[in-house]
C-alpha cells in the first residue's frame, strides 16, 4: 500500500467511525448507500453479488412462478445453518413496480421471516443482491430462478411443466429453453406433454419416437433441480 492509499483509507476511517452514532435504521440505509457508491467504482460491479443491500421486510415480495417445495428436515437444516453461520449468502432479487421481488432464496427469506430468534437478530432486514437490468425480463428471471435452483433439490413436477408452458408462450424456442434451464430435449418434451404442449414439437427430431405418456415420468427421470434455499 502506497503513501496516498494509506492517507485515502485514514480518511475513509475516519468518516465511517462517524456511523456509529447515528440511529440504527438511518445507519443501515446510509450503509446501503455507501456500498452502492462504492460499487460505482469497483472492478466487479457488474457482478451483482459485489453490492450486497439490506432491504426491509415489507420491501421484498416473493414471486409467483417458482416451481420447488422443501421438505421439514431441510427447513429445519436451513434454519440451523443461518442460526449458526448467519447468513452467507444473500437474496437475489430484481426491483420491479418499488419491491424487490426474489429471484433465489425464497427459503432463506421465510426464516428470516418466521424464526423469532433470527428475525429479532437481523433486525427485520435481509441481504440482498439484485439482478442486473438487462436479465429483468420476465422470461429471464425465471430461467434465472431456475438454474439458481437446479444443484439442489427437487421441482414439483406440475409446477414445472407450467413454467415450461409460459416460456413457450413467451416464443421461447425449445432450443432456448433447454439452454437457458439446463435440460435436455427430452426433458423439455416431457414436460410439455403435461400442459399438451406436444404438438409444438412435433417438428422435432427427437420427437418421433416419443410417445405422450405423463406416466412414465416420476422422480427418477432426470427432473431433479435445486431447492430454491
Amino acid at each position: 500500500m502506497n503513501r496516498e492509499t494509506g492517507e485515502l483509507l485514514e480518511k475513509l476511517s475516519i468518516i465511517l467511525r462517524c456511523l456509529s452514532d447515528i440511529d440504527i435504521i438511518e445507519r443501515i440505509e446510509l450503509i446501503n448507500k455507501i456500498r452502492l457508491e462504492v460499487s460505482k467504482y469497483s472492478p466487479f460491479n457488474k457482478e451483482p453479488v459485489d453490492c450486497i443491500q439490506w432491504k426491509r421486510f415489507d420491501e421484498i415480495i416473493a414471486n409467483d412462478y417458482n416451481p420447488n417445495a422443501v421438505a421439514p428436515p431441510e427447513m429445519t437444516l436451513l434454519e440451523h445453518s443461518i442460526r449458526e453461520d448467519g447468513y452467507t449468502q444473500p437474496i437475489v432479487a430484481w426491483f420491479i413496480d418499488g419491491f424487490y421481488q426474489v429471484i433465489d432464496g425464497f427459503h432463506r427469506n421465510r426464516v428470516g421471516r418466521e424464526i423469532d430468534d433470527i428475525k429479532e437478530r437481523i433486525l427485520g432486514y435481509l441481504p440482498l443482491t439484485v439482478i442486473n437490468k438487462d436479465r429483468e425480463g420476465r422470461g429471464n428471471r425465471i430461467a434465472s430462478t431456475i438454474r439458481h435452483n437446479r444443484a439442489r433439490g427437487k421441482h414439483q413436477i406440475d409446477a414445472m411443466a407450467e413454467i415450461i408452458l409460459e416460456l413457450k408462450r413467451r416464443n421461447w424456442s425449445d432450443k432456448k429453453i433447454g439452454k437457458e434451464l439446463g435440460m435436455d430435449p427430452d426433458e423439455v418434451l416431457r414436460l410439455a406433454q403435461i400442459t399438451g404442449l406436444a404438438d409444438m414439437f412435433s417438428n422435432k427430431e427427437f420427437s418421433e419416437a416419443w410417445e405422450a405418456d405423463t406416466n412414465t415420468i416420476n422422480e427418477d427421470d432426470n427432473l431433479e433441480v435445486s431447492d430454491n434455499v
